[in-house]
């Protein structure tokens, strides 16, 4: 006997166990896999026991007791071999598949045995269609007696609730009442053949009959709801309407309302006809689009009486503007007529530009064209070719175009008035200037000076030749007034100065000869006082003003310290 190792005896130990785990692991699983095929072939069993004992024979069972006539009988029959040949040729080939899926199991093709399975679940899938398929039509016949007394219940309702409200509103629906009755009599027999049907079983004719019904009853709600507007809209309102349009019509032709644009005899015989036909529908109860058209008639002929309005309101204000348009256009045309009257003689008094000229020309063509279209316009209005809506669009347009040529004619108008007043003013400031030159003369003569400065006597030739230069160009013909005015204002500067030199010299003149004689008490008492005073003496004689009066105020401040306030003082005085 041979005595192992402990260390080898272990190794074999732990590989056989291993070798046993391994085995049995492996039995377990191939079992699990067995038995999760055998599950799906049980599963396929149990539906096809289930669709095999489908209620179909129970349904068809009471199908005998409501044969009534030959078709029901031929349904009846059909049902029956429909449901023998699902048993004996689907179901027998279901039993096909689940032997095979078993002989593949048992042999452990498991590849072949998925592929297998899923063509025997789609047949079992037909099965089951074919199955609910019969069962459906049959199920619909057994019910068909409650389902579609249901059904006329609640459509006989709908029709008495419907007949009602047409005898409660009947004078409503006058020319078309006897068709809605007519209608409703329809309505009646079909809810008879319903009747006589259901008594047959006839199920396959009593849903047509209970469609029909169901469609005349919806027809006969739009009637009810619609037919009473129809009728009052195609038998009233539009003939009144289109009556009214008519003699309003006639009453404005007669007053001159220039209307041919409306077309209004062509339409309103159109819109006639076109009610008419509508009305004929309506009688038939064709009520498609009815409303719609019969609103859109309306719209049309309520546009027409807004047209109507349109042209009076457009012609009380055109009468009203027309007299104040041409008023103002006569106005404006005897202005630049009298304008183009007087431009010769305004030429030779102004020295007018080329384009003082050419604006008066300007408004004068622009004031002729807009005549010519105004005579226009009237023309048209006569001839009854325009309305006045679009005439009295013109003649805004027109009085627009008048108040741009008065706006420009006011300016040319005020540029030649801007020339006169010019000249007018240059006259009235050329005597005022004479005349304050004459007062300068006037005060030199009246203060009697030992000797006159020759700046004024320059002064004073400057002054006299400045206004002989106005006198020049107030004679010059044409008058450039741009010249004139530089004329008057160099004039008037000039006298100005003189004026003030005049006044200037005599004052400063005037003061010295006070200070002079108010300063003789002192000159016997002072040595410096005569002294200066003889100074300012010979320079007063010399003419040297200024500076006679600043000697003699420097040489009165010897003896007196306030000499020049009291300078003032006296000069104010005076």
């Amino acid at each position: 006997m041979i005595k192992l190792n402990p260390s080898v005896l272990k190794i074999i130990t732990f590989v056989i166990i291993a070798i046993i785990s391994i085995t049995i692991l492996l039995v377990v699983l191939k079992n699990k896999k067995v038995g999760k095929y055998r599950k799906h072939i049980s599963f396929l069993d149990k539906e096809k026991n289930l669709l095999e004992s489908a209620p179909v024979i129970a349904e068809l069972s009471k199908i005998e007791t409501i044969i009534k006539n030959d078709k029901m009988e031929e349904k009846y029959k059909s049902w029956q071999n429909r449901f023998e040949a699902i048993k004996e040729n689907d179901i027998s080939t279901m039993n096909d598949y689940i032997f095979n899926l078993d002989t593949i199991l048992e042999h452990r093709e498991y590849n072949k045995f998925n592929e297998e399975y899923s063509k025997a679940e789609l047949h079992l899938y037909k099965i089951r269609t074919k199955i609910n398929n019969l069962l459906e039509e049959i199920q619909d016949i057994n019910q068909s007696e409650e389902k579609y007394r249901d059904i006329i219940i609640k459509l006989k309702a709908k029709y008495r609730e419907l007949n009602a409200r047409f005898e409660k509103a009947k004078e409503s629906y006058e020319g078309i009442e006897g068709i809605v009755e007519l209608q409703f009599e329809n309505i009646e027999k079909r809810f008879q053949d319903f009747e006589i049907f259901m008594e047959k079983n006839e199920y396959s004719e009593v849903i047509h009959i209970v469609k029909a019904i169901d469609t005349m009853i919806d027809h006969m709600s739009i009637v009810i709801e619609e037919a009473p507007d129809l009728v009052l809209l195609s038998t009233k309102v539009i003939p009144k309407r289109i009556e009214q349009i008519t003699d309003t019509y006639e009453e404005m032709k007669k007053e001159n309302y220039p209307l041919e644009y409306l077309n209004i005899d062509y339409n309103i015989d159109e819109s006639l006809k076109n009610v008419n036909k509508i009305f004929d529908r309506i009688k038939v109860l064709n009520l498609e689009d009815c409303m719609f058209e019969l609103r859109t008639m309306l719209e049309y002929l309520d546009s027409i009486f807004n047209e109507f309005d349109k042209e009076k309101i457009a012609r009380k204000e055109y009468e009203d503007e027309k007299g104040n348009f041409e008023e103002k256009l006569d106005k404006i045309a005897s202005i630049v007529k009298d304008v183009y009257g007087q431009i010769e003689n305004i030429k030779n008094m102004y020295d007018l530009t080329e384009q003082d000229i050419q604006v008066i020309d300007d408004v004068n063509l622009r004031l002729v064209a807009l005549k010519k279209d105004y005579k226009k316009s009237l023309k048209k209005l006569s001839n009854s070719k325009v309305p006045y809506s679009k005439i009295s669009e013109e003649l805004e347009e027109y009085t627009e175009l008048l108040k741009k040529i008065e706006e420009d004619l006011d300016v040319s108008l005020k540029s030649l008035g801007n020339m006169y007043d010019d000249e007018m003013r240059a006259h009235e400031q050329l005597d005022e200037i004479q005349e304050l030159l004459k007062e300068s003369k006037s005060r030199i003569r009246k203060y009697k000076l030992p000797l006159i400065s020759n700046t004024y006597f320059v002064q004073l030739t400057e002054a006299n030749e400045a206004i002989a230069e106005i006198i020049k160009e107030l004679e010059n013909k044409p008058i450039v007034i741009q010249t004139l005015n530089t004329r008057v204002d160099t004039a008037r500067d000039l006298v100005l100065k003189l004026y003030n030199t005049t006044n200037e010299m005599i004052n400063m003149a005037s003061q010295a000869e006070q200070l002079i004689v108010y300063g003789n008490k002192y000159r016997s008492i002072n040595n410096r006082v005569d002294q200066g005073l003889k100074a300012a003496e010979q320079l007063f004689f010399k003419g040297n003003y200024e500076k006679a009066l600043k000697t003699a105020i420097e040489t009165l401040e010897v003896v007196d310290k306030n000499i020049k306030n009291k300078m003032v003082v006296g000069y104010e005085k005076n």
